[in-house]
């Protein structure tokens, strides 16, 4: 089983690498806090940087909320306002406590950073395809979920400027940078 999950996560991985879209779509959700957010209105006028996860992800979300934290901690040295937005693939399980819980570990700064749920999974395995070319699949037999492992740098006017690979350390100064030249 674990070779099939492995296979289908690559094969999702190659689908959506380098993907992008032109607009992102109206989601309606509720943060860690329980709050309501209409994405992307509630970022409307500003670049934010999105991404996929689940609270009970035994592979990839780990090292991408990592990265998220370390571009979080970045960006606050450089000054720069961006928002972060971490988005549940699994809203049955992650519930808004168990979002909360997941993201403590993280040292967020809940200001600049919303982790999301509130969706039926069918809405955001759309949501993620439609606005962001990101396939998700719930794996057979097991309580994961296939997704991918981009960092997607959004718009003021929600387009997709630029997508990054969540899992590569590195990522984060590119995102850093490239935030800088587009604030100038």
């Amino acid at each position: 089983m674990k070779m099939k999950f492995g296979f289908s996560l690559l094969l999702i991985l190659l689908i959506s690498a380098g993907c992008g879209s032109k607009d992102v779509e109206e989601l309606s959700a509720i943060n860690q806090h329980g709050e309501q957010v209409s994405v992307p209105k509630e970022y409307a006028g500003d670049y934010w940087v999105a991404d996929f996860i689940f609270t009970n992800c035994e592979t990839v979300c780990p090292p991408m909320t990592g990265n998220m934290s370390r571009l979080q901690a970045q960006l606050q040295e450089e000054g720069l306002d961006i928002q972060l937005v971490s988005v549940s693939v699994d809203p049955e399980n992650d519930t808004q406590d168990n979002l909360l819980a997941f993201a403590e570990n993280y040292q967020p700064d809940f200001e600049h950073w919303d982790f999301l749920t509130g969706y039926s999974y069918q809405d955001v395995k759309e949501w993620s395809i439609k606005s962001f070319q990101s396939p998700v699949k719930k794996m057979e037999d097991s309580n994961q979920v296939a997704h991918g492992t981009s960092f997607f740098l959004v718009g003021p006017d929600g387009n997709i400027q630029e997508t990054y690979s969540g899992t590569k350390a590195d990522s984060v100064t590119k995102i850093v940078e490239d935030l800088k030249k587009l604030k100038e």
